[in-house]
């Protein structure tokens, strides 16, 4: 039997004779819906930024950070990062404030030169994985290289101030609060035929920063709008929660905004994988780059960035370069056995190939389901991402097909075979598999109590990641 032609301009009542003709475009998308990635950035700004905090603003490129948000700020660092890693990537940036009570992280160098120095060289001291340098000659007053140094500190836009104090160099986190704790500091003098008595670098790290940004407020702000990856600068528990709570609720059933969230870290295989196992989140993957020289926003922004801009969600990120990250030296190395337990406990370890800083294999925090049972079922991040794309894509046919559809008993029938033609789609693009095999598992049927409701369960055999190779070499003589 033959359905009737359903017209949603041409009426039933027409006498008057003529050719009434309308257009329908519900049919015109037969394939899968693109998957563009909008990124969002929550970081730290600073006062003279003139970005108003908690105001979303969408960036092309890193030329206006500065005078948005800070020359310095960890939100000017992190949308360079972001670019270095995606040059075309669509990035949204909220800066918060610090926080009224919170006191800024400091340092110092000490600079000593003996007067028997007799030979040029270059002092360097790194803030954050960006060098300051100067050149020194022998006849060079100390004091004076000190405060040479110090200009040549405030004006490379480091997440630091300087300020002479004698033969110290004293330094002051732009952003108060206790991500300044993070910024790493090395000092270093290179010179032929200098030893080591002839120069005198006394470092004290970055320390005493108190007080966390809250990115609550910040959340609010973009509830109702659609980001796929949230990278968050700040790697406090508290913060940390909020961005999962967020994330839960706007990829939920009902708001079907499907999202991931991005942290990084440079600290020791223990407190990462402590500080994962307390958020244990399938959306939430953590970039883990042991005693990085940039900080941990940077590495996140870095991280989220190269997840933007790979639109197959089934596709691993293994091997793709963070750019912009400092090579660690070897002794900062992981282990085989460091590396593996970072996978199983949650963390996306980074490792050095080539001189380049690559991702391993990405993962995400969740390791438990709800009894506290071992679960591997959200593993990669690829394994969210490919949910999320499945379900934009059937929600995307769905709504295209029947935005005014009745539903009679013709009606599940007809939605199954929209669905199962995204389903073989999504085979062919190697996002799912198993299709035909599962598709008898694939039901839709009217809801027994609701008579406008319809029920359906589709099954998502998920592409897997290549990751692992088990070979066997067999001698023969």
């Amino acid at each position: 039997m033959i359905d009737n032609i359903q017209f949603d301009t041409v009426r039933n009542d027409i006498r008057v004779p003529g050719r009434y003709i309308e257009f329908n475009t519900r049919t015109a998308v037969r394939g899968l819906p693109a998957n563009p990635q909008k990124m969002l950035l929550i970081a730290p700004m600073l006062p003279e930024g003139k970005q108003p905090a908690l105001t979303p603003v969408q960036l092309f490129s890193d030329a206006d950070a500065a005078t948005l948000f800070g020359h310095g700020s960890w939100a000017y660092h992190c949308v360079k990062q972001a670019f270095v890693n995606n040059p075309y990537l669509d990035l949204t940036i909220i800066g918060v404030n610090d926080v009224g009570q919170s006191t800024a992280a400091t340092a110092s160098v000490s600079v000593v030169f003996a007067n028997s120095l007799n030979n040029s060289g270059i002092l360097t001291i790194t803030i954050g994985g960006i060098d300051c340098q100067i050149t020194v000659s022998s006849n060079d007053d100390t004091l004076n290289i000190i405060d040479r140094m110090v200009d040549i500190i405030n004006s490379a836009n480091t997440l630091a101030v300087a300020e002479a104090d004698g033969y110290t160099i004293k330094l002051t986190a732009r952003n108060s609060g206790s991500i300044g704790n993070e910024i790493a500091l090395l000092a270093s003098f290179s010179a032929e035929n200098v030893s080591l008595a002839d120069v005198s670098l006394d470092i004290k790290p970055f320390q005493g920063g108190y007080g966390d940004q809250d990115i609550g407020p910040a959340l609010e702000q973009v509830a109702g709008k659609h980001y796929h990856i949230i990278c968050n600068a700040f790697t406090d528990s508290l913060n940390a929660r909020k961005l999962s709570d967020h994330i839960d609720l706007v990829s939920n059933a009902i708001e079907k905004r499907g999202c991931i969230g991005v942290m990084g870290w440079r600290g020791t295989l223990s407190t990462g994988t402590a500080f994962a196992k307390d958020i244990n989140s399938g959306r939430i993957t953590i970039a883990w780059y042991k005693n990085a020289m940039e900080g941990n926003a940077i590495i996140a922004a870095g991280y989220a960035a190269v997840i933007a801009g790979e639109t197959d969600p089934a596709r691993p990120l293994n091997t793709l370069e963070i750019k912009g990250l400092r090579k660690t030296t070897d002794a900062n190395w992981p282990l085989f056995a460091e590396f593996n337990s970072a996978l199983y406990n949650g963390l996306t370890p980074l490792q050095i190939v080539n001189n380049r800083v690559q991702i391993m294999r990405a993962v995400s925090t969740y390791v438990k389901n709800a009894t506290g049972t071992d679960d591997p079922a959200l593993l990669d991040i690829t394994t969210i991402r490919t949910l999320d794309y499945v379900r934009d894509a059937v929600n995307q046919r769905i709504a295209l097909r029947f935005p005014r559809e009745k539903l009679s008993e013709r009606t599940p029938l007809k939605v199954r075979s929209e669905i199962l033609d995204v389903l073989y789609q999504c085979e062919n693009a190697e996002i799912l598999e198993a299709v035909l095999e599962n598709k008898d598992k694939l039901i839709v049927q009217r809801n027994p109590n609701d008579p406008n409701r319809l029920d359906a369960v589709i099954p998502a055999d998920v592409v897997n990641g290549l990751h692992v190779l088990a070979a066997r070499v067999d001698l023969y003589l």
